[in-house]
């Protein structure tokens, strides 16, 4: 095996100057392999200037990316090994969301694996008042492989499941539809199966216009699947002339190409002795760790119980949306280093449900109000007190579902005076400008002499 991989380099390397060069590693041809990609595939074009891109501009940027997920990305492989994933695919994680568990799209994809909301639904990511596990590292990780495994059944390679991942399967169904009919034409004959193809080109086209449903090309496309001919990756990524639609869109082709890259990038090239740790990052035991933890306790609580810093235990349970435990779960799941996992074996008993703020309602208040006040959505409030209404009553208490000792949000009445805009306003009070807006009901940055706006700070 070792002569193919020096046979395939020395062949192809003098016909392609090659950008990869004496960076070429035989863990290049593996990251290929696992994705069912032909060896040669080294020498696209394309993908060598993507690779080429990516080591000029981006290796710092890589490396701090790989290192700041150097905890959980080790859990990550631990899961995509146990599901029989390609360990390959914890790039197509990068290229998603750059390790960035919160990581949101414009399109309200969220998490490391950037599932859209249905979609996370469907494989049983929740998504509530008190968490989104679509940035549950662990639970979004097994979701993802579930889809994974579906994608690779329907297709049968992995870098199929990881262009669909990206745009989508059916338009990968239509890409091989189509990439087959042109090159049984190309290899028989425009003569052969003449007007078979003609009426199922004009069915596809009938279906990119969305005359006719997808079910109608899925017959095209289980009827050409018998064929003996059958496009590699070679053909569907080429880039047809005067093709306005091609088979793959240019977003999935740069896609495909980008988890390649970004997978040949961690290699000795140029990560240095000191960050060494990188190159094999998740080939160790898993570094996190699952704790059950009782409903209704504060992330404060457990990072005090296991001698840690909140913010980041905060960091690690991104899918808690209020830092609080759902309060009506007998127990839930939350993630901490496996280091300090005897540390919490020993305290988890005395670790008692927080001391939660009360708050005595007064003339003028209101859910949302007091929700802004303690940096809170009125709904948690409202679902925390199981209130069926937003109607409060004077000197009604709430039970405020953050820890008794949080500093409150200061509120300072505030009227606006000649020359004053809202961005100078922010700036003078220290104040996020949307939440500024926010708290004051505005819809533009539109104010008026005198106009009485509530600054939370």
């Amino acid at each position: 095996m070792n002569k193919l991989f020096i046979f395939i380099f020395i062949s192809f390397s003098w016909v392609h100057a090659t950008l990869i060069g004496s960076n070429f590693d035989k863990r290049d041809i593996q990251i290929l392999n696992e994705l069912d990609i032909d060896p040669s595939f080294i020498t696209d074009y394309e993908l060598q200037q993507t690779y080429n891109r990516y080591l000029r501009a981006n290796k710092e940027y890589y490396k701090q990316k790989l290192s700041d997920a150097t905890l959980f990305v080790p859990k990550i492989k631990d899961i995509l090994r146990n599901e029989g994933i390609p360990s390959s695919f914890v790039y197509l994680a990068m290229a998603e969301s750059n390790f960035l568990l919160s990581a949101r799209s414009k399109v309200a994809a969220m998490g490391l694996w950037q599932f859209m909301p249905e979609t996370g639904q469907h494989y049983g990511l929740k998504n509530n008042l008190y968490v989104d596990e679509r940035m549950d590292l662990v639970k979004s990780t097994y979701a993802a492989t579930k889809y994974l495994k579906r994608l690779h059944e329907t297709f049968g390679k992995w870098y199929l499941a990881a262009m669909a991942y990206n745009c989508g399967e059916g338009r990968i169904i239509e890409a091989i539809t189509r990439a087959t009919i042109d090159m049984y034409v190309d290899e028989n004959g425009s003569k052969a199966k003449k007007d078979e193809i003609s009426e199922y080109r004009k069915i596809i086209r009938d279906y990119q216009q969305k005359r006719v449903r997808f079910r109608e090309l899925y017959k095209i496309y289980k009827e050409v699947s018998t064929w003996d001919v059958k496009p590699d990756v070679y053909q569907l990524l080429v880039v047809q002339k005067k093709i306005n639609r091609q088979y793959i869109p240019n977003e999935t082709r740069n896609y495909i190409r980008k988890i390649i890259s970004l997978g040949m990038m961690n290699n000795k090239s140029f990560i240095a002795d000191d960050d060494a740790h990188l190159i094999n990052i998740g080939s160790t035991a898993t570094s996190i760790a699952t704790i059950k933890v009782k409903g209704g306790i504060h992330l404060k609580s457990v990072a005090k119980a296991i001698g840690m810093n909140y913010k980041e235990l905060a960091s690690l349970n991104r899918h808690i949306k209020q830092m609080i435990v759902p309060p009506m779960a007998k127990e839930y799941d939350v993630y901490i280093p496996y280091s300090r996992l005897s540390r919490f074996n020993l305290n988890k008993e005395s670790m008692k449900q927080d001391t939660f703020k009360i708050h005595l309602v007064r003339s003028g208040d209101t859910l949302g109000g007091i929700g802004r006040k303690y940096g809170l959505s009125y709904k948690i409030i409202k679902n925390f007190n199981q209130l069926r209404s937003n109607i409060l009553s004077i000197n009604q208490k709430l039970i405020i579902p953050i820890p008794s000792d949080y500093k409150e949000v200061q509120q300072k009445a505030y009227f606006v005076k000649s020359g004053d805009t809202l961005a100078l306003i922010s700036r003078k009070f220290n104040v996020n400008l949307k939440k500024l807006m926010l708290d004051n009901n505005l819809t533009n940055s539109h104010i008026n002499v005198g106009d009485k706006l509530v600054v939370n700070y």
